[in-house]
């Protein structure tokens, strides 16, 4: 079922591609910027020279808290999930826009906001005190400046730029048609994004790549992998990193991200190549019918870990580039607004006729 016409994203699953606006994702992933990206999501073209330098000053911009997201980022507990304290505090600091039609300005501000509430709160967990966003430094860059509190080396801030652009968008999926639903009700871009985000926490969706690490070591060594994951499977357990519900052959996101995976990250990639050979060679054999390839998540969490991202800041990192994909489709959505009402099949009992109180064994 069609729920939504959209010129944001295609997502070919016959022929493995991504498109972007008209572009494929692989003349964007390593060439782009996160900004010339979201500039393409939010105005649907590339930008000039001066429209990208005006993009990016706004986002640099817009990143500080408000008072009110910084008390509400200070009393959340020290071990909550990032993905709950990020819900909460895009919501605390979107308050002020709370009766805003939705707009692009009001997309860069949330967008701009989300890598300083990661960081900011990264930083609280150990006891430190957070780092002032940098005007001078790109959204990749400044990510990762406020979540360390020293400058990255490029070949990192390139790496999480290309993560960025290639997790910006992709079509309907469930963080996306849950704000585009939202949306549709006219109700608040903030109140999109909340949404999006409590779509994202679910690990069927966002929660992937961390599993991933956690699978791995579980796993071990190379030599390993075959009866881990034939006792796995004897077991019902999911491979995780393997299989999506729109790509018929392998993610081309996952291409990328395996030839980045295996630059950075050689000891992850050692294991994880063999594993992804054994995992596909036993899926096959049980379903051959189905064709089940590797997607995203899978060679995604060795470049995070390579860039020095805890697992546990992999989801909401996933969120900070996706903000860019939510926030085009929320505006969208609102320039040609119906709400979205999908019919529902019933398959409870026939009409009947109510039993007394008394008379209820």
């Amino acid at each position: 079922m069609v729920a939504a016409r959209t010129e944001i994203s295609l997502v070919d699953g016959a022929n493995g591609r991504l498109v972007y606006r008209g572009y494929v994702i692989a003349d964007l992933a390593e060439d782009m910027s996160f900004e010339e990206v979201a500039h393409l999501l939010w105005y649907g073209r590339l930008p000039t020279r001066a429209e990208l330098d005006a993009l990016t000053l706004e986002l640099a911009g817009s990143r500080t808290l408000t008072t009110s997201a910084m008390t509400a980022l200070a009393a959340m507990p020290k071990d909550a999930d990032p993905m709950d304290v990020l819900r909460s505090v895009v919501s605390v600091q979107g308050v002020e826009h709370r009766l805003e039609k939705p707009t692009i300005p009001l997309a860069i501000h949330a967008t701009a906001s989300f890598p300083t509430i990661l960081a900011a709160y990264h930083r609280i967990q150990q006891g430190l005190e957070p780092v002032k966003t940098r005007a001078d430094l790109a959204h990749a860059a400044n990510y990762l400046y406020t979540l360390n509190g020293k400058e990255s080396p490029p070949e990192l801030v390139r790496a999480l730029n290309t993560y960025l652009v290639l997790l910006a968008d992709h079509g309907m999926n469930a963080s996306t048609f849950t704000a585009r639903v939202i949306a549709s009700t006219d109700s608040d871009l903030v109140s999109c994004l909340v949404g999006a985000i409590g779509a994202l926490k679910g690990p069927a969706h966002g929660g992937a790549p961390s599993a991933v690490i956690d699978q791995l070591d579980q796993i071990g060594t190379a030599d390993n992998a075959e009866r881990w994951l034939r006792d796995a499977r004897r077991r019902k357990v999911k491979f995780m990193g393997f299989g999506h519900r729109v790509y018929r052959v392998y993610d081309p996101r996952a291409r990328i991200l395996k030839a980045m995976c295996e630059r950075m990250n050689p000891k992850f990639y050692a294991l994880a190549s063999k594993v992804e050979e054994i995992a596909l060679q036993i899926l096959h054999e049980e379903h051959p019918e189905r064709p089940q390839s590797t997607n995203v998540e899978f060679y995604s969490a060795g470049v995070l870990q390579a860039i020095g991202l805890p697992k546990q800041y992999f989801t909401p990192t996933f969120a900070v580039s996706r903000a860019a994909g939510w926030t085009a489709h929320v505006l969208e959505q609102v320039a040609n607004n119906r709400i979205i009402r999908p019919q529902s099949e019933y398959i409870g009992p026939e009409p009947r006729k109510p039993v007394p109180l008394a008379e209820r064994g």
